[in-house]
């Protein structure tokens, strides 16, 4: 992790020491980060500290997920949240509007990586931080920023195909804000697009788009997991009717004119049937540079579009269900990037160890290095109860091991409900402690 810092040793080490606060607090709060008056300071010079930006802190998070996605096929799902400080008292130095075009705010465009075969979140690939200008603009200026904004989601796929270059496959999954024909047009070449649609474009032969595909025929009627939309929704299943082929886009006017005259794509279709009273009914019209040519294609797209939900739950651990990034007093834009790209890696962090907790597959060097297994060993051991309940019943090394212990320090008793992301980040801190003493302290007896 020396790439918290770009030249500091010391600054790396104090950025390290403050991701591993966040996590184990669950909370970007600096004074319960730091513990004490001086630990509060040593936060802030951290954040304020000249050797530090939000591309190195993020470049360091991701090089951990380069190497887990070596040799798989791997979903990267890309979206944009925003932080609106609307109604908070601090003031924001360096912060132009949010979204709603009045309250202070900034923007985070995020790409996560997700096992395509397996499900489970492998970790952080890219993020892009950034504030609008405060002045008020003219309707042509408004239209080349919100133009620039666009322009992340294709800058999103050439980050992912440099960082994930050893990936056996990478596809990008986008939600409707993703579809851009230069998204397309320009994607790179060992990266594929799985993109929901949003414009009724026109075809090569002069039709529309959503007109002309709803006179094909349907594969088969199956069901889709649809992910939660909210607290307290545990989602739901879909009963739905499937279609899909081929179709030829027409370059749009807007495009260069050196992009290609039309480009051919994929596109399945996933309509609800009988959904239930007072919700709306799922209609998903996929564009996808992935075959589409048999049942199993089409039924594997609309899968992979389904795990767009992953980076969903990223940005509600990341707010106001988890850590609560909007709630920060911190004022200063470069201090608030700074904490934000730490809180990103804080929230796939957390989830990767609750996801583990139902027997994950995926090696516990996911999140912490393979070579301290030998003294983690030792910390489950001393965690295992009598009882058949109380013990670690997963594979030594993998993630759910790791899991089962970090919940064990969390106060989690073995039965009842499985642990949550608040016994988990509690127990990562009772964790990382005890295995920094035995580290320094081998022979030391283990609470």
């Amino acid at each position: 992790m020396s790439a918290f810092s770009s030249a500091d040793p010391r600054t790396a080490a104090r950025g390290a020491w403050l991701f591993e606060r966040i996590v184990e607090t669950g909370s970007v709060v600096m004074s319960e980060l730091g513990q004490t008056r001086a630990g509060e300071i040593a936060g802030h010079r951290y954040l304020s500290s000249p050797y530090v930006s939000y591309e190195g802190i993020i470049g360091a998070l991701s090089e951990r997920t380069r190497q887990a996605c070596a040799g798989r096929r791997v979903v990267v799902a890309q979206d944009t949240t925003e932080i609106n400080f609307k109604d908070r008292s601090a003031a924001r130095r360096g912060l132009g509007p949010a979204g709603d075009g009045k309250s202070p705010g900034f923007f985070i465009h995020l790409m996560v990586a997700v096992d395509a075969d397996e499900e489970a979140l492998l970790g952080l690939v890219g993020a892009q931080i950034w504030t609008r200008g405060a002045q008020k603009v003219s309707n042509r200026h408004k239209r080349a920023a919100e133009d620039k904004e666009s322009a992340r989601w294709l800058e999103g796929s050439r980050t992912a195909a440099g960082v994930l270059e050893q990936a056996a496959q990478v596809i990008m999954v986008s939600d409707q804000e993703g579809d851009i024909w230069s998204h397309f047009a320009h994607c790179p070449e060992n990266v594929d697009q799985v993109i929901r649609a949003r414009h009724d474009r026109s075809l090569g032969d002069g039709a529309k788009l959503f007109k002309a595909f709803a006179g094909q025929p349907a594969l088969i009627v199956t069901t889709v997991k649809v992910s939660p939309q909210g607290p307290g929704d545990k989602g739901r299943v879909a009963k739905v009717e499937l279609r899909a082929g081929r179709v030829i886009i027409k370059q749009p006017s807007t495009a260069p004119h050196t992009d290609p005259e039309t480009l051919t794509l994929g596109l399945v279709e996933a309509i609800e049937q009988d959904p239930p009273p007072s919700v709306e009914p799922l209609h998903w019209r996929i564009l996808t540079t992935l075959p589409v040519e048999t049942l199993d294609d089409a039924q594997d797209v609309v899968r992979i579009y389904r795990l767009r939900w992953r980076i969903e739950e990223v940005f509600r651990t990341l707010k106001r269900d988890g850590l609560a990034l909007e709630e920060t007093q911190m004022q200063d834009k470069k201090r608030l990037f700074h904490l934000a790209a730490l809180a990103i890696g804080a929230a796939v962090r957390i989830i990767q160890l609750v996801d583990a907790r139902d027997g994950s597959s995926r090696p516990m060097s996911d999140v912490l290095d393979q070579k301290l297994q030998s003294a983690v060993t030792i910390l489950v051991q001393a965690r295992q109860g009598a009882t058949a309940k109380q013990k670690n019943p997963h594979p030594e090394g993998s993630l759910a091991w790791l899991s089962w212990v970090v919940a064990r320090y969390g106060g989690w008793n073995c039965y009842y409900k499985p642990p949550g992301p608040k016994t988990m980040a509690r127990g990562w801190q009772g964790f990382a402690a005890t295995l920094a003493g035995l580290l320094l302290a081998p022979n030391a007896q283990l609470p």
